[in-house]
């Protein structure tokens, strides 16, 4: 039986120049350089320009990602762009990365589920793809989060930096098996109830203003571990596999104590594990195209592997997604 799978046919990225290290954040908050790795992993972040936009950072990264696929904007049918941090209430952010590619034809949406938006947005365009309503799609994570932060609040600002990842997925013929080339599931979570856990205090409807990020790390924590965990079993049943056939896992950069807890829960050899999180901190909805990119540019990962993305965010959302390179 033949079916359509999504092949990952180029991968871009894109990270502003400004940088703040752990040391410059000891002058701006009260904290440290040690407490900040001992607790966290993170040894500097990315921070946009002043007047440098979710967008610009986007159209950077796509436009990698298409020469990497050896393709122009014209051979694009469709954008799914993740973010949080969009450049205006409406219209979506993926229009202006439209605009600014030169693509003409086919749509161009946004998604929000916030660390989690990448995988929604892979899954999104992935569906678009088997249903035969796009041959090529960009999809990309973006954000700007360093404009959502209360730099007082040192539990949270010493977390997050900014960055763009983006992917094309170009439509391939398989058989249907765990064999194929390409995106062979995706699987995707939520649960509302824990809204109060991690989220923005603000909003157009509730107080027309934009808001701050406010987060329970340990509570955090603990769901993240368990859920990640059980979603990348998920991913490996589901296809018949398990965790010896993962070739690589790019996780969700958030914390670096939660990969490693992670990957103790799933058995898996740390080696397999992208990290990217001590310099590139949290970018949420961007961080696995990052990682991504930087595990292609050191050759770590190789047509036929099985690379397995993960990721938990506010919501809270949490998704898989399981590819044969």
């Amino acid at each position: 039986m033949t079916t359509i799978r999504s092949v990952v046919s180029g991968c871009g990225s894109y990270l502003p120049e400004k940088i703040i290290t752990n040391k410059q954040m000891e002058d701006i908050v009260d904290t440290t350089d040690e407490w900040i790795i001992e607790r966290t992993g993170i040894k500097q972040r990315h921070i946009a320009a002043e007047g440098q936009l979710t967008s610009d950072l986007a159209i950077k990264a796509a436009k990698k990602a298409l020469t990497a696929a050896s393709l122009t904007a014209n051979d694009i049918d469709l954008i799914v762009l993740a973010t949080s941090t969009p450049d205006q209430t409406f219209p979506a952010t993926a229009t202006r990365v439209q605009a600014a590619l030169g693509m003409e034809k086919g749509a161009a949406f946004d998604i929000q589920a916030v660390c989690s938006g990448f995988i929604y947005a892979l899954s999104t365009a992935d569906n678009f793809i088997k249903a035969g309503q796009a041959k090529h799609a960009l999809v990309i994570g973006a954000e700007t989060f360093s404009r959502i932060l209360d730099w007082e609040d040192r539990a949270s600002c010493v977390l997050f930096g900014d960055g763009a990842g983006a992917v094309v997925l170009s439509a391939s013929q398989g058989t249907g098996t765990n064999k194929d080339q390409g995106i062979l599931s995706s699987h995707l979570h939520s649960d509302g109830r824990y809204n109060e856990l991690l989220y923005v205090d603000g909003g157009v409807s509730s107080t027309q203003s934009t808001g701050y990020l406010r987060m329970k790390g340990k509570e955090v924590f603990r769901h993240a571990v368990v859920n990640l965990a059980s979603v990348v079993k998920e991913a490996l049943e589901f296809n018949g596999l398990t965790s010896d056939d993962v070739d690589m896992v790019v996780p969700h950069q958030a914390n670096k104590r939660i990969l490693d807890a992670t990957i103790r829960k799933l058995k898996i050899d740390p080696a397999k594990v992208a990290v990217t999180v001590h310099k590139h901190a949290n970018t949420s909805a961007a961080s696995i195209p990052l990682a991504l990119d930087d595990m292609l540019k050191e050759n770590r990962i190789a047509r036929g592997d099985i690379v397995v993305l993960e990721a938990m965010g506010g919501g809270f959302t949490w998704g898989s997604c399981l590819i044969r390179w």
